[in-house]
């Protein structure tokens, strides 16, 4: 059996105020966002994902400014402005490609700072990869084991390599194997609550691609800078589609269905723990007729389907939900793993870079490798993030309906409330939501250029004090050595 192992010899595992080793479980938004926080902290880590090899796929990503000030930190900035369109509308239509009415997010702007952008779901991942040293990644390791205790915690994969370390992060998905180990350990003990033994519910399913390069002349909207979410509804089918123009003329593209109790158990019978092929080219007959807006009038998805490489289109199960336990002992949950939100609320992306952010804070600022340390450091990241997780939760719902197909009663009155919502309330909606703009507290701070101030966040206020304090008393230790050297290189003098 190959067995990996890193830094001293774990049966006598110092537990002081050495720097953690991290071992985090797939390599998905989450996962690299934390390693990248990890390794400008320079906290040690290994990251492991079950793919041999890189295949990020889906539609496009919508990230309102939330995501402003951790990008900067980050140096990914100019990036990511360079491979996203600005976004501040989402333009709702008829199957008769007639505009229903608009939502206007172009105050964001100035409240925040930053824009709403819009980019692939792949070029973002290409993106966060790049800040992630190869070498700190492991591909097709596919976690079957693992167990923890006071001296470490210690995982096994299924090609028989094991690897240990002081903390475990799961980030590996909605069908998290880290998940399913943490929680039926916790199960075994009583300690797991009802609610979280349950499957993943789920209320749709989707298709979505990727183009290649387009006619410009036959999508003549590519050519503009700004973008908008064009969203389009069935009078009588249960689904609805969206399409985003993005960078380099291509376009993502995704049809949803909305399940009753008896499509929900067809589909039962096709999970996947990723967004995945299986299933994709069927679902694409069924919606290739549906028209979008734009062109000559004659555009349908059929016109992307046909543009889109195989290996750009996926089906997946849409679940939602959001667990109660985040971390026992050594091993913490992020992303998908412990809350998995409807895209309709386009919050996904946006909720997993947040959850990195605050764990890495929390774990930079941990003073030594103890159990009761981190316990302590993953209760405080999970009483913040939790909170946040079920308001998105909440908006994505109220999102999902808000797609509906045209003749639900449901969709149709959240729609009207969105329709008649005058500008004051609005522009609260608009300030609440993007008041969390969350920093790592051991990178340089970026300043507010909006109105609106950023939320104080315990993740962020509480863990500077920490790196603040840390800072002062290496310091005075400086200054002290200093001190001392200049005292014995004079009397050395003297001599």
């Amino acid at each position: 059996m190959a067995i990996i192992l890193h830094g001293p010899n774990p049966s006598v595992y110092d537990t002081s105020n050495r720097k953690p080793h991290v071992i985090i479980i797939g390599a998905g938004l989450a996962g690299l966002t934390l390693a990248a926080l990890l390794h400008k902290a320079d906290i040690p880590f290994d990251i492991f994902e079950k793919s041999p090899e890189t295949r990020n796929v889906g539609s496009a990503v919508f990230l309102a400014p939330n995501v402003g000030p951790l990008f900067t930190q980050m140096g990914i900035m100019d990036e990511y402005l360079a491979k996203s369109k600005r976004c501040s509308t989402m333009r709702l239509f008829n199957e008769h490609r007639e505009q229903d009415f608009a939502l206007d997010f172009s105050l964001n702007h100035e409240l925040s700072g930053f824009q709403g952008r819009i980019l692939p779901r792949k070029v973002l991942y290409e993106i966060i990869l790049g800040q992630v040293p190869d070498e700190r990644i492991h591909r097709g390791k596919r976690m079957s084991w693992m167990a923890q205790g006071e001296n470490g915690v210690h995982v096994k994969f299924t090609d028989g390599s094991e690897f240990e370390g002081d903390i475990l992060v799961g980030a590996d998905g909605a069908y998290s194997a880290v998940r399913k180990c943490l929680y039926e350990r916790l199960q075994k003990d009583n300690k797991l609550p009802a609610s979280d033994a349950k499957d993943l519910p789920f209320s749709c399913v989707c298709v979505a691609g990727y183009t290649d390069t387009l006619d410009i002349e036959k999508f003549p909207f590519l050519k503009d800078e700004e973008s908008s979410v064009i969203n389009t509804r069935s009078f009588d089918k249960p689904y609805s589609w969206n399409v985003f123009a993005v960078r380099d003329n291509k376009m993502c593209w995704n049809s949803t269905l909305y399940l009753d109790e008896e499509t929900a158990k067809f589909h039962n019978n096709f999970r996947t723990t990723d967004w995945g092929e299986g299933g994709a080219e069927g679902m694409c007959n069924d919606v290739r007729n549906f028209p979008i807006n734009g062109g000559d009038g004659t555009l349908t998805l059929g016109d992307l389907i046909d543009k889109t490489p195989k290996d750009q289109m996926a089906k997946v199960m849409l679940e939602e939900k959001v667990f109660d336990t985040w971390h026992h002992c050594r091993t913490v949950l992020i992303g998908d793993a412990c809350h998995k939100l409807h895209p309709a609320g386009g919050q996904g992306a946006t909720t997993a870079f947040h959850d990195a952010v605050a764990l890495a804070n929390w774990i930079n600022a941990l003073p030594t490798t103890q159990v009761k340390d981190l316990e302590k450091a993953f209760r405080s990241y999970r009483d913040e993030r939790h909170v946040a997780a079920l308001a998105a939760e909440a908006h994505a719902k109220n999102m999902c309906k808000f797609y509906g197909k045209a003749n639900d009663r449901s969709a149709s009155l959240t729609r009207f409330i969105f329709k008649k919502m005058p500008f004051w309330l609005w522009a609260i909606m608009i300030r609440k939501h993007i008041g969390c703009r969350p920093q790592a507290s051991f990178l340089p701070p970026v300043p507010n250029t909006g109105t609106v101030p950023p939320a104080d966040l315990p993740s962020y206020c509480e863990t500077l004090k920490i790196v603040k304090a840390r800072e002062a008393e290496q310091a005075e230790k400086a200054a002290q050595n200093k001190q001392l050297l200049a005292v014995t290189e004079n009397d050395t003098i003297a001599v």
